[in-house]
């Protein structure tokens, strides 16, 4: 399989990450223009499923370090195969949760509420697990992104009230949602990581990295999961999990009357595919965060990730002009938004330098 040894590639694959998860939203924007999001989650989910497959036999199945994907598959471990399921399902009931967060209460409550949450304590729960890199500048690095999302929930608390709320729903539901949330996304990644395979060298353990690959006696943890393999039994999770949560979502939606699961089958091919091409966006980034994570440490990795939220705010700003309606001063916090990110974003880099 196709493991990294360059801590910068690394970095680049969770920049991608980032750019991944912060463009896919924009597949639902344009499909939801006559499609129901519980409609387009569908497609999304086969989406993440199809692109983590298409990693494993590719990246996963070929190269000269590690197990293959279905060797790895064949001699994985209950304990670990749970972990990693355990953080799909998680993710999808969270994701869930803040799609409903934000229909509900709007944007200024949801992200900052929830991705914040999500973000200062996924990197401190990744952190406590594998304490690598700069504590200080990790930490440092998370406080900035987080003043960075509180600027933009700031910013978008300033537009006018028919654009910030799309429904009557109480706030104060959409705030309950979001801190739950925050919770269970903060939870999924520190699954996916505990499933994760270290190489053995002699009795001490190192990295998944090809350069500890090279020491005379490395073996690959028996029962772990490999980078490719951890990424499709969380695609399973989020996958299966599907069909338990969708239907009730569908039955009694946040905002909206009831779907029938017969409107599915009734969409267009292009509502379809822009389902499943958001779920392989998604899953493109999630890929190669999980390889990162070796190198890069599943805390940083997690931090850069979750650094989405700029992504997002750039395709809002910049291409859908969410803001013309916000007043002039708005444009002040936008711009105090964005130098919070890129100096958080730039520590969490230097974390491991």
């Amino acid at each position: 399989m196709f493991l990294l040894e360059s801590y910068p590639i690394a970095v680049l694959f969770c920049v991608i990450t980032m750019l991944c998860w912060g463009s896919w939203g924009n597949t639902q924007k344009a499909a939801g223009k006559t499609w129901r999001f519980e409609l387009f989650y569908w497609d999304y989910v086969l989406g993440v499923l199809l692109m983590s497959l298409i990693f494993a036999f590719t990246l996963g199945s070929h190269g000269e370090w590690g197990r293959g994907f279905c060797a790895d598959l064949s001699q994985a471990s209950p304990q670990s195969l749970g972990w990693a399921f355990a953080g799909g399902v998680v993710f999808n009931i969270a994701n869930i949760m803040l799609v409903a967060a934000i229909a509900i209460a709007g944007m200024s409550v949801a992200f900052p509420v929830g991705i914040g949450l999500a973000l200062v304590l996924g990197v401190i729960l990744n952190y406590l697990a594998d304490q690598s890199g700069n504590a200080a500048l990790l930490f440092g690095g998370v406080a900035l992104v987080t003043v960075a999302i509180l600027l933009n929930a700031r910013a978008y608390g300033q537009l006018p009230q028919d654009e910030e709320n799309s429904g009557g729903a109480s706030k104060k539901k959409g705030l309950i949602l979001a801190i739950l949330c925050g919770v269970l996304m903060s939870l999924f990644y520190y699954f996916v990581a505990s499933s994760l395979a270290k190489v053995e060298v002699s009795g001490t353990l190192w990295d998944l990295t090809a350069a500890n690959m090279q020491k005379d006696g490395a073996i690959l943890q028996a029962g772990k999961l490999t980078p490719y393999t951890a990424n499709v039994i969380f695609a399973l999770g989020v996958f299966v999990s599907s069909f338990l949560v969708l239907p009730f979502l569908m039955a009694k939606p946040v905002v909206g009357t009831p779907v029938a699961l017969s409107e599915y089958f009734r969409g267009s091919c292009q509502e379809h595919a822009w389902g499943i091409v958001g779920g392989c966006i998604w899953a493109v980034g999630m890929s190669l965060n999980v390889i990162a994570a070796g190198v890069a440490s599943p805390a940083v990795s997690y931090g850069l990730g979750q650094g989405a939220t700029l992504i997002a705010a750039i395709w809002g700003v910049f291409i859908w002009r969410e803001f013309k309606a916000a007043p002039q001063s708005t444009g002040k916090i936008l711009a105090a938004m964005f130098l919070c990110f890129l100096i958080g974003l730039t520590l969490i880099i230097w974390t491991k330098l």
